[in-house]
């Protein structure tokens, strides 16, 4: 698999990882399967796959413990990716709140590490910027951690190029966490002082798309919007049945590119946000290792210029994200 900068840091990694997160939350929970998670995140350390991403928040620890087991005896392969930020109220009902606070960094921090069973966590992100903390006050804090040892590099999730300046004017910003694909392009906009793809290039930051694949729904496999109630997509406005069959239209297009060059929908939508920058690093989820192996060839799908021009053409999709 290609290669790409993480971010200011020096190092290479693979150019597609892998986000942990469905292993243990929001997607289909009742085919959680830990063996077979463990085994997916095995294989894709051989295939050359060294960015996994989880967070605290992801099934209240279990992911990270989940993740801390598949890495075991093999830590120098990994680029590991942890957040904290949001703390859960309910576990059932989803419900959180921000605590971005200096005094919740020091005990996510010591969880985290006890969870993935390491002694340094190589990125450590802010899940989401908290209101009641001013950002300078939480980012000093988390580069107070790097100083001691206990992380390497420093990201922000969901936030603005405004933001990400501020940040980066205290402590490097080596990558900047939010979602990205052929159906939510906000990263992409405005100028490139605004757009937050565009400041990561001019800063020297990664950009790290989650969900590339949409929730799965560009992947063209999702055909009912009928899902357990444990399913974060029952409640998605974009998979209501309305929704879903007014999207198809960007599958559709998908699928035409995907026949024209000989690949699946899901290779075409990952290979689309590399397009976007030499600073983009995607990072689609799975459960399986069959769409593992797909998602990580799609590094090597280079799209031509005709699929480019079709792919940006796609309408908005209806529906927000949330």
């Amino acid at each position: 698999m290609q290669l790409r900068k993480l971010g200011n840091t020096g190092l290479e990694i693979g150019a597609v990882g892998l986000g942990c997160m469905g292993m243990s939350w929001l997607y289909q929970e009742s085919d959680r399967d830990d063996a077979r998670s463990i085994a997916v995140i095995r294989t894709a350390l051989d295939l050359g796959v060294n960015l996994l991403d989880t967070a605290d928040i992801y099934g209240t620890g279990h992911n990270e413990t989940l993740l801390g087991r598949a890495i075991t005896g093999r830590r120098d392969e990994v680029l590991l990716a942890t957040k904290f930020g949001l703390v859960i109220d309910d576990l059932a009902a989803r419900a959180t709140h921000h605590d971005a606070s200096p005094a919740h960094l020091r005990t996510a921090i010591e969880a985290s590490l006890r969870r993935l069973g390491v002694d340094v966590i190589d990125l450590y992100y802010l899940h989401r910027i908290d209101p009641a903390v001013p950002l300078a006050e939480t980012w000093g804090a988390m580069a107070e951690l790097v100083g001691e040892g206990k992380v390497r590099f420093l990201g922000l999730s969901e936030a603005t190029a405004e933001q990400a300046a501020e940040a980066h004017a205290i402590h490097p910003v080596t990558a900047v966490q939010s979602e990205l694909s052929l159906w939510t392009r906000e990263p992409l906009g405005g100028r490139a002082d605004t757009s937050v793809v565009g400041w990561c290039d001019g800063a020297g930051a990664a950009f790290v798309p989650f969900a590339p694949l949409g929730r799965g729904f560009l992947t063209g496999t999702l055909h009912t919007s009928l899902f357990e109630d444990s399913d974060f997509r029952a409640r998605n406005p974009r998979f209501h049945r309305g929704a879903m069959a007014a999207n198809q239209r960007i599958v559709d297009v998908i699928r035409e590119v995907a026949d024209r060059r000989s690949a699946t929908p899901a290779q075409v939508a990952i290979a689309w946000t590399l397009a976007q920058s030499e600073r983009v690093i995607p990072i689609p989820g799975t459960k399986n290792a069959r769409y593992l192996r797909e998602n990580v060839a799609a590094a090597d799908l280079v799209l031509t210029e005709e699929d480019r021009t079709a792919l940006d053409a796609l309408p908005a999709a209806v529906g927000s994200r949330y």
